[in-house]
C-alpha cells in the first residue's frame, strides 16, 4: 500500500511537471504571466527552473511591468539607459522596489569616484492612480554640489502641479488625514554610471502637517539609513521626501512643491558630498521585499523619533559633562594660582 502510495505520489509529481513543461511560452506569457504585478513574477519564479528560466530572460514582460509600477519609467532616457543595466529591467526593478533598508554602511563617507550625476525618476499617486511623474537630472561633481547642503528640487519656483481632487479646505483636520492616507511617492535615484538605483522613499507617508506660515499641508516620506542594526544606537541618517499641497479654499488640490533632503540625527542637512556615500551605501545595501502598511512605516518613523531624541540626550548629557570639567579644571587653576600667589 505505501509502495502503491509513493509510485502515485511521484507519477502526480511527474505529471505536474509535465504540464508546466508543456505549456508554451507565448501562452505563459500572454494568458499568465502579463496579468501578474512585480512581487507575484518574483514569487512564481521560484516555482520551478522553467519558470525561472521563462521569467528572468523576459525583459520585455519586465520593462511592462516596470512602466505599470513607475510611469516615469517611459522617459526615453531611461528607455535607453535601464536595459544597460546587469539584467535590463529585472535588475531595475529588483533594485527599486519597494525602497531601500540599510542595516549596514556608514551614515556619512567618501562618496564612489563613479557617481558624477544623478537621475532622479519620481511619481505621485492618489490612491491607486498616478497624478504626476516627472525625470530630472543632477550634476552631483560641482564643488557647490559637494558642499551645500543636499537637496533635489522637483518643481520650479512658480511651477504648481494639479492633482483633479476638488473640495480642498486648509482649515480642516480632514483634509490632512486624507492626504496623508492617499498620497502615495516612488523617488527612484539612479547612478547612470554605474547601472544602479534605489528607491529612497518610503511609499506610504509616515506624517503630516500644516506649514506654519503657510498653512498649506505638508506630507513626509522617510527612509532611514543607518549605521548600525536598529536598536544598538547608532548613528543614522533620514532621507526625506517632502510633498506639499495647497490650493484654492473649496478649489482644486495643487502640488506646490516636492524635493529631497538627508539631515543626521541632530536634525541638520547633509552636504552633497556626505548624502553621495549615504546613496551608495543605499544603492549597495539590503532591500526590502514586503511592501509595509502605512501602520508599520509610522511605528518605524516613530521609532526612528525616538533614536533621534535619545541620540539628543546622550550628546547633551556628554556636553554637560564637558562643561562640568572645564569649570573644575578652571577652578583647580585658580586655586593653584593663588596657592602659589600666597606661598
Amino acid at each position: 500500500m505505501v509502495a502503491l502510495q509513493s509510485t502515485v505520489d511521484s507519477s502526480s509529481n511527474s505529471a505536474s511537471s509535465a504540464t508546466i513543461s508543456a505549456v508554451h511560452h507565448d501562452v505563459l506569457r500572454s494568458h499568465i504571466l502579463n496579468r501578474l504585478d512585480g512581487p507575484a513574477l518574483a514569487a512564481l519564479s521560484s516555482a520551478s527552473p522553467d519558470l525561472r528560466s521563462t521569467i528572468s530572460t523576459d525583459d520585455e514582460l519586465w520593462r511592462n511591468i516596470c512602466a505599470a509600477t513607475w510611469p516615469s519609467v517611459n522617459n526615453p532616457e531611461l528607455s535607453s539607459l535601464i536595459p544597460t543595466f546587469n539584467h535590463g529591467y529585472r535588475s531595475f526593478f529588483s533594485d527599486s522596489f519597494p525602497a531601500i533598508h540599510l542595516s549596514g554602511g556608514a551614515a556619512t563617507g567618501n562618496p564612489d569616484p563613479e557617481i558624477t550625476g544623478l537621475i532622479s525618476a519620481v511619481d505621485i499617486y492618489y490612491g491607486d492612480s498616478p497624478i504626476f511623474s516627472k525625470v530630472t537630472e543632477t550634476e552631483t561633481v560641482t564643488s557647490w554640489f559637494q558642499t551645500a547642503p543636499f537637496r533635489i528640487e522637483l518643481l520650479e519656483a512658480k511651477e504648481v502641479v494639479p492633482t483633479g481632487i476638488r473640495d480642498y479646505s486648509a482649515a480642516e483636520d480632514a483634509w490632512l488625514r486624507q492626504l496623508e492616507e492617499n498620497l502615495r511617492v516612488s523617488w527612484i535615484v539612479i547612478d547612470p554610471a554605474g547601472r544602479r538605483s534605489a528607491n529612497l522613499s518610503s511609499g506610504v507617508a509616515v506624517a503630516a502637517r500644516h506649514h506654519w506660515l503657510t498653512g498649506e499641508v505638508q506630507v513626509k516620506f522617510s527612509t532611514v539609513a543607518a549605521e548600525g542594526a536598529e536598536g544598538e544606537g547608532g548613528e543614522a541618517a533620514e532621507c526625506g521626501v517632502v510633498v506639499t499641497c495647497g490650493g484654492e479654499e473649496g478649489g482644486e488640490v495643487h502640488v506646490r512643491d516636492i524635493y529631497l533632503g538627508m539631515e543626521d540625527m541632530e536634525g541638520r542637512s547633509l552636504c552633497g558630498r556626505d548624502s553621495l556615500g549615504i546613496l551608495r551605501g543605499a544603492m549597495e545595501g539590503e532591500r526590502r521585499r514586503r511592501v509595509e502598511t502605512r501602520e508599520e512605516g509610522k511605528e518605524k518613523y516613530e521609532r526612528f523619533l525616538e533614536r533621534k531624541r535619545e541620540w539628543k540626550r546622550r550628546v547633551e548629557r556628554r556636553e554637560k559633562v564637558l562643561d562640568t570639567l572645564c569649570v573644575a579644571t578652571g577652578v583647580a587653576f585658580f586655586l593653584t594660582f593663588l596657592a602659589f600667589l600666597l606661598m
